[in-house]
C-alpha cells in the first residue's frame, strides 16, 4: 500500500506511548489521522501537532467506537489504515498470598472478563468495524488491497510471565484472532497482522524508571540487545512497513531486543 496524503487512518490509544508514536509516524508520511482515546487533553493537543482529528472514544462500548468512526469518515473519508494500542487490561496471580492477612487469595473473575473484554473483545470490536468500512472501499492497487489492520499484542503472550495470566490471555486472543481474520477478509483486499512487542519505554515503563530506578536497570539488562527498552518510534517503523507491504498478511511479529521474559 502506497503511504500518503490520500490515505486516512484511524489510532486509537493515539494519545499516548506506542499509539502516539503510531499516529506521529503516519502523519508524518502525510496520512490523514484520526486518533481515539479517553484522554482528552493529550488527544487534542496531539491532533493539533499533527493536523488530524481526535475523537473520544472509550473501546469497551460498541456505541462510543461506532461513533468514533462515523466521526472520522465524516472528516477524513474510509480509513484504509487502523492501528489499534488501546486496550483495558488487568493483572494478578491466578493464586497469590495477601501480604496483609497471610491468606491463599484468587484473582477474581470479574477481573479477567475485564481484561478480556478490554483486550480481545476491544480489539475484535474495532477490528470488524473498519474491515466492515475498508470493505465497501474502492481498491487501491492491482493487487485488490483496500485496507489494511495493524493490531498491537504483547511478549506476555509468549512468555508466560507470573502475575500475568489474564493480560497473556487477552493478548494471546489477540494472536489467534489474526490469522483467521485475515482469512476471513482475503477476498475483501484486507489485510490483518499484529506487533508482538516486548518492553517498551512507554509512559507505565517510564513511571518505573523514576519510581524503581534499580527495576527498570535490571529490565534493560535483560533485553540481548540493544541493552535498552524499545523505543516507540521502532515499534511505530515496523507498522509503518507492516502498512506499506503489501505480501505481509497473516502474522504476528516480534519486536523485542532478542528477549525471552523470565518468569518473573
Amino acid at each position: 500500500m502506497e503511504i500518503g496524503p490520500s490515505l486516512a487512518a484511524i489510532v486509537t490509544g493515539g494519545a499516548s506511548g506506542l499509539g502516539r508514536a503510531s499516529a506521529l509516524a503516519l502523519a508524518g508520511a502525510g496520512v490523514k489521522v484520526a486518533v481515539f482515546d479517553l484522554n482528552e487533553e493529550a488527544g487534542t493537543a496531539l491532533a493539533a501537532e499533527i493536523n488530524g482529528l481526535f475523537c473520544k472514544v472509550d473501546i469497551m462500548s460498541e456505541d462510543s467506537v461506532l461513533a468514533g468512526f462515523a466521526a472520522a469518515r465524516a472528516a477524513h473519508g474510509q480509513e484504509r489504515v487502523l492501528v489499534h494500542c488501546a486496550m483495558v487490561a488487568g493483572g494478578g496471580k491466578t493464586l497469590g498470598w495477601d501480604k496483609e492477612t497471610g491468606a491463599l487469595k484468587r484473582a477474581s473473575t470479574e477481573g479477567f472478563e475485564r481484561a478480556m473484554l478490554g483486550i480481545a473483545v476491544a480489539t475484535y470490536r474495532v477490528a470488524s468495524i473498519a474491515a466492515q468500512g475498508m470493505a465497501g472501499a474502492e481498491p487501491l492497487n492491482a493487487d485488490g488491497e483496500r485496507g489494511t489492520i495493524v493490531l498491537t499484542s504483547s511478549a506476555a503472550s509468549q512468555d508466560g510471565q507470573i502475575g500475568q495470566v489474564a493480560y497473556g490471555a487477552g493478548k494471546g486472543a489477540v494472536n489467534a484472532m489474526v490469522l483467521p481474520m485475515a482469512r476471513d477478509l482475503m477476498d475483501l483486499g484486507v489485510r490483518v497482522n499484529a506487533i508482538v512487542p516486548g518492553i517498551f519505554a512507554t509512559p507505565p515503563m517510564l513511571g518505573v524508571k523514576d519510581k524503581a530506578p534499580a527495576i527498570y536497570a535490571g529490565l534493560e539488562a535483560s533485553v540481548p540487545f540493544p541493552r535498552r527498552l524499545g523505543r516507540p518510534d521502532e515499534f511505530a517503523s515496523l507498522m509503518l512497513e507492516l502498512v506499506r507491504n503489501t505480501y505481509l498478511n497473516g502474522q504476528c511479529l516480534r519486536i523485542d531486543g532478542g528477549i525471552r521474559m523470565p518468569p518473573k
